[in-house]
């Protein structure tokens, strides 16, 4: 019997000390390392305390939030800045943040390394943007990462099998399921699912009984909190949501994948930030692009593995979206016809909708 955490209970203790702003440390095969620090959770404190490990502090973030701020990504996907020895946690946080950027555009002059390596400061950048933070991370180099870890009580994850677990797909098990009236169909029933590795549960929401004998009618739907549940006019995520529901209802049959991957996988509090970025002007795109984040974060395999484990092998897919397509057929579900879901338009989406075609591929 063991009761030492494995490396996937480890990330997820990693993740939860991030949030709460405590640093974690990433050691290399030489038993070196780095200890990491999200940057938008930094204190002064914190900072100082990582100033006693090292004299050099250097701020990571990802090669779109380096464009933003024409510093130099030497690194080719992300930029390692020169923290200045003046500089205190404000810095940092608006060195991380783009809330401010249009009032106060010059940070700099920012100081890009291009010596050495970058491959811890990359992997606590995808542990950062893991724990649905924003993508800048503060980070000091230490010649003995055990030690540290040991000594200050952090937590303590190996490059190795990091890289392993944050690239692995971890299996959605059923944990309940229940039958659940709705208000689009009577004959509705809830399934909840959950990874193995402590993360994001995900939901199915099958109507009626569908035949697994045939296509069946589904919907692959990110949780949207402001679209689905307050009626946001700003998306189109609840009308398309309700569309779905109806029209399987209409059919007396369908399933309905619901994927906890708020604001294209970045999470409801930097959904809020690129919100406030749409405010002065920028497109959703843009907008992601400025606090660090690819276009899209989200993660379509968990749909399909969820298709598959109802015990369903093809669908007709209710999306606007080609990419939904391309990956249901990469993971083994049949889409035998793309069924458009098409909503209504209003004077504050209308924007977005268009970018969404422009920009993202979407067949509006």
């Amino acid at each position: 019997m063991s009761l030492i955490p494995t490396p996937a209970e480890l990330m997820a203790r990693a993740r939860a000390d991030l949030r709460v702003g405590l640093p974690v440390v990433l050691g290399d095969a030489a038993g070196g390392g780095i200890v990491a620090l999200a940057a938008e959770r930094i204190g002064d404190d914190r900072l100082d305390d990582l100033r006693v490990l090292s004299a050099e502090v250097t701020v990571a973030i990802t090669a779109w939030r380096a464009e933003t701020l024409k510093a130099r990504a030497y690194d080719g996907d992300l930029a390692r800045l020169r923290l200045p020895a003046e500089a205190r946690a404000n810095w940092v946080q608006a060195i991380a943040d783009p809330a401010d950027d249009l009032r106060a555009p010059m940070k700099g002059p920012l100081l890009s390394l291009r010596d050495g390596t970058a491959g811890l400061h990359r992997l606590a950048l995808l542990l950062v943007k893991s724990a649905q933070l924003l993508p800048a991370a503060v980070i000091v180099t230490v010649p003995d990462a055990r030690a540290i870890a040991e000594n200050h009580g952090l937590t303590l994850l190996w490059a190795d099998s990091a890289v392993e677990d944050l690239a692995a797909h971890h299996p959605l098990h059923p944990v309940a399921a229940a039958r659940l009236p709705l208000e689009a169909a009577e004959a509705g029933r809830l399934h909840i699912f959950r990874p193995d590795n402590g993360g994001i549960e995900h939901y199915a929401i099958e109507i009626g009984r569908p035949d697994r004998a045939k296509p069946v009618l589904a919907r692959i739907h990110s949780a949207c909190f402001t679209g689905d549940v307050l009626g946001s006019l700003k998306c189109d995520c609840g009308p398309q949501l309700q569309t779905a529901l109806a029209a399987m209802a209409s059919e007396g049959a369908g399933l309905l994948l619901y994927l906890n991957q708020e604001g294209r996988g970045i999470g409801l509090a930097n959904k809020m930030r690129a919100y406030s970025l749409q405010d002065q002007g920028f497109d959703t795109v843009e907008a992601n692009h400025r606090l660090g984040f690819e276009d899209d974060e989200r993660d379509f395999r968990l749909g399909a593995e969820l298709i598959k484990t109802m015990g369903i092998d093809a669908v007709r897919l209710m999306t606007n979206n080609p990419r939904k397509v391309e990956i249901m057929d990469q993971m083994g579900v049949a889409v035998t016809e793309r069924v458009p879901l098409v909503t209504g338009t209003n004077r504050h989406n209308a924007h977005y909708l268009a970018t969404k075609a422009e920009k993202s591929g979407h067949l509006l």
